[in-house]
């Protein structure tokens, strides 16, 4: 090689060598069970343990059995179908999904909850792909998932779940909570017109039928809303002589009964009486 061109072809190399993008690390998925990933730089931070029992969750006893059951099957690599959780605000769809995973994780180590943000829909076939082939098995959450912007999500929803031609990854259950059941949006831009806004309608609802088990959260009753404010009075040892009756105060300013309004009475009790609780 003629010496004057090495030096030349040296800072070439150089050059491309900080053109390059970094080179990405494998995650690490060990010392945690929860996940939260950031698409913009690929991470995996770690969160700390759900601290809320499933056994605390009333009146949702169907919608418990049903969840678990396809959980346990996914953990034991059986057959199972992604989940989506719907239902009225406030009915402890979320706090279903993290309370049964933490239950079956307690028996199978290598299970793992990744958290994602209904915003960064269009990361998810990226985050299957690293997901992919990893030893442990993975639930992908998203919480309070819908299609504001549109189609664009719905698609890449879509094409996360069904894999392209490589199929979906077998150890991934996809994990969404709505408070609609096919996901809509609420609006759709007026000015698109009526086809634009018919397609875009049309592919978000297929988005829906891409989940093979629906779980329905319905309206709670005043029984199943006292027996939620008493179970978790039980539990944390907050037992006052008119609870139900400043339950029912609480939930009438709150405008409607749910297991939210329940936990959010709890924790004003739990507060004046001055002791602690997990959350």
């Amino acid at each position: 090689m003629d010496p004057q061109l090495k030096p030349v072809l040296e800072r070439i190399a150089e050059a491309l060598e900080r053109l390059a993008p970094p080179r990405t690390e494998a995650p690490v998925f060990a010392g945690a069970s929860l996940f939260r990933h950031d698409p913009a730089t690929g991470g995996f931070h770690p969160a700390p343990d759900y601290p809320l029992g499933l056994e605390s969750l009333v009146g949702v006893d169907r919608q418990k059995a049903r969840f678990l059951e396809n959980l346990q099957r996914f953990a034991r690599g059986l057959p199972y179908n992604h989940a989506l959780l719907w239902g009225v605000r406030g009915t402890g769809k979320s706090s279903l999904a993290k309370a049964a995973f933490m239950a079956v994780a307690a028996e199978a180590r290598d299970l793992k909850l990744v958290e994602v943000d209904r915003d960064q829909v269009t990361a998810l076939p990226g985050l299957f792909d690293v997901l992919r082939g990893r030893p442990e098995r993975f639930v992908v959450l998203c919480d309070d998932l819908s299609f504001e912007e549109g189609a664009a999500a719905a698609k890449a929803l879509k094409s996360a779940l069904e894999g392209g031609v490589s199929g979906p990854p077998g150890n991934v259950l996809f994990v969404a909570t709505s408070n609609r059941r096919h996901l809509m949006p609420r609006a759709h831009a007026e000015d698109r017109g009526l086809v634009a806004a018919a397609e875009d309608a049309e592919e978000e609802v297929s988005v829906s039928d891409r989940f093979g088990l629906w779980v329905g959260f319905p309206p709670m009753d005043q029984p199943t809303y006292l027996a939620a404010v008493t179970g978790y009075a039980e539990r944390f040892g907050l037992a006052v002589p008119d609870l139900e009756r400043r339950a029912l105060q609480w939930a009438q300013l709150r405008g409607g009964r749910s297991g939210r309004v329940a936990w959010q009475f709890i924790r004003d009790l739990a507060g004046e009486l001055g002791k602690p609780l997990p959350l």
